[in-house]
């Protein structure tokens, strides 16, 4: 299943870090009541977006178009499956 789901690439992981140390950031400091530091976690979620989207235009996203793989979980066939 890993294989044909989407996401599995080093700007999707890239961009997903980054926007979950902003929403940490965010959540921390609106339970602190700093709407400064808030406001800088959730500059952090549109920083994770373009450094995703740059990441996935210089080639380190998923192709456009690339078809989905066989899931590895699919079932394995057998020389009696095969006749």
């Amino acid at each position: 299943m890993a294989d044909t789901s989407h996401g599995h690439t080093p700007a999707a992981w890239t961009g997903v870090i980054i926007a979950f140390i902003g929403f940490c950031v965010a959540g921390a400091f609106m339970v602190m009541g700093n709407a400064a530091g808030f406001w800088v976690g959730m500059g952090l979620l549109a920083v994770a977006a373009v450094v995703g989207g740059v990441m996935s235009a210089a080639g380190l996203g998923k192709p456009k178009g690339a078809p989905a793989q066989p899931s590895a979980t699919a079932a394995p066939q057998t020389a009696a499956s095969e006749a």
